[in-house]
């Protein structure tokens, strides 16, 4: 019997539109357009998810790749800078923390900075951890500015419907073609399972060589005609749910994205130029649609512009997000909610993949399957961070605390959470997201603290620990004052047009 040969890979199919199929189409047609005939199907009539609005520094990467203009990008989007989120009340009721960007201290060779300032704890000498972070007290005094040398570490709050739309104006000067219409079917190989085309309620049929699923929780290609099947992680990540409004704004926007702690889940507040974007996300086991509502509205700090929107949502992860030739990314290969922010930074992550891994010559197993094994890997290191917040935790004020504190945790973040308790010692795994200085952060913010440092520390006496974390905190605090307002900064950088 013979082996069919492999078909070369010329036409990409984009099925969906939204932040993550222009992204798709933008990457691809600025580094492959030129040897690649690259279609986008979306519909109007099709509403997106778009409350994506919080990013991570990891997006200036891929602008970067891109080669975009962030003036423009920000001005386009109506963006502000963001230095980090703020937990509020996550520890405990009325107890906060920030988790921000960048580095906290200066690391040892032989340890990191966490153990010089437990020292310093234990000898009464050390401030708070968040003191020796130039981000975190940025955010904290609402200032921000582009330093030398990346001196700041940052990301954007952005409005997601608008960042699609300038990138769908990209990618169509890359030469990416937008079909307007809805997929009435989609047709198969009966001898491979592969994709073969799509055809549109309007009677036009796409035929391409690899499909790209951005559907988006419909998962119509990767779930519906593949059969692949969605992992569901709901007995770790309660919240099912949200409902999202936009408001008014009342005041400077913050380089800050709040996240407030509520008895069954948890409200976000995302400023932009014009706007705020806010949002309740929880879980329906333990407070209705109709409560949820009523609590976010009766928490709005302006005034409504939108009618709130339910979202109704699965935590977890498809078995496979590229099977055959159809690969998923965004909502159709799986979902985190967005406490951490990594919703835009997943589908960045599944594209910069899919270059790397690109099947020009035709689809290779071997491929297939290393791009699956790379895509479970970091997205299981960002549920167990995920998982981190809500089960480290001293709330009992509620059955959905008390579930969470209580509940069984993977073994992977068990053995994270008990050798920082037993030893201060946090280790980056190879290609991890979040690296030791937010695991620490969140940690020490959830209320863990080490029983022991490393003696790397016990060889500085008083004077000179002392004056190693004075010295620390005090060029952070001299940077901070010398830095403009971030709402001052933002208007003279990458100033909007009004909303029409």
């Amino acid at each position: 019997m013979q082996t069919k040969e492999p078909q070369a890979i010329r036409r990409v199919v984009i099925a969906g539109g939204g932040t993550a199929g222009w992204m798709a189409a933008a990457a691809l047609s600025k580094t492959l357009g030129k040897l690649l005939d690259i279609t986008l199907i979306e519909s109007d009539e099709i509403g997106t998810v778009g409350v994506g609005e919080a990013t991570i520094p990891t997006l200036l990467t891929f602008h970067n790749l891109l080669e975009l203009n962030e003036q423009e990008v920000m001005a386009a989007t109506q963006a502000t800078f963001k230095l980090g989120i703020s937990f509020e009340g996550w520890r405990n009721v009325g107890e906060d923390y920030i988790h921000s960007f960048g580095l906290t201290g200066t690391d040892h060779w032989t340890a990191g900075f966490q153990h010089f300032w437990l020292k310093g704890v234990e000898r009464k000498l050390a401030r708070d951890y968040g003191e020796y972070c130039l981000e975190l007290k940025a955010s904290q005094h609402q200032r921000f500015a582009h330093l030398p040398n990346g001196g700041m570490n940052y990301a954007y709050h952005l409005d997601a419907s608008l960042y699609a739309k300038f990138l769908r104006k990209f990618s169509e000067r890359f030469g990416v073609k937008r079909i307007e219409g809805k997929i009435g079917e989609v047709n198969t190989d009966a001898a491979t399972g592969h994709i073969t085309s799509l055809k549109l309620d309007s009677g036009a049929t796409i035929e391409g060589d690899l499909f790209i699923d951005c559907t988006g929780f419909r998962a119509l290609l990767i779930g519906q005609t593949m059969g692949i099947e969605y992992e569901d992680w709901s007995h770790w990540l309660l919240c099912d749910s949200a409902i999202a409004v936009q408001t008014a704004s009342v005041g400077p926007a913050l380089p800050l994205t709040r996240s407030i702690a509520h008895p069954s889940g948890w409200q976000w507040r995302i400023p932009l130029q014009h706007r705020v974007g806010n949002g309740k996300v929880y879980s329906s086991r333990y407070i209705d649609d109709d409560a949820a509502r009523a609590t976010l509205m009766g928490n709005l700090a302006g005034e409504p512009l939108t009618t709130p929107r339910l979202i109704k949502f699965q935590p977890g992860q498809r078995r496979e997000t590229w099977h055959g030739n159809c690969v998923s990314l965004g909502l159709s290969s799986g979902f985190l909610e967005p406490i951490e922010s990594t919703s835009i930074h997943l589908i960045q992550r599944g594209i910069i993949r899919l270059l790397q891994l690109f099947p020009s010559a035709g689809i290779c197993q071997s491929e297939v399957d290393e791009y699956n094994r790379q895509s479970r890997a970091e997205i299981e290191h960002i549920r167990d961070f995920i998982i981190l917040h809500y089960h480290v935790t001293n709330r009992d004020d509620s059955a959905f605390w008390r579930y969470c504190r209580e509940m069984e945790i993977p073994a992977s973040l068990r053995h994270r959470i008990e050798l920082f308790r037993e030893t201060g010692r946090v280790f980056r795994i190879e290609n991890e997201l979040f690296a030791e200085n937010s695991w620490i952060q969140c940690m020490l913010g959830q209320g863990i603290m080490p029983k022991q440092h490393h003696q790397t520390a016990d060889l500085m006496g008083d004077a000179e620990l002392l004056h190693f974390l004075e010295g620390i905190r005090t060029r952070i605090e001299q940077t901070v004052k010398q830095l403009p307002p971030h709402q001052a900064y933002v208007q003279q950088y990458c100033a909007a047009a009004p909303p029409m």
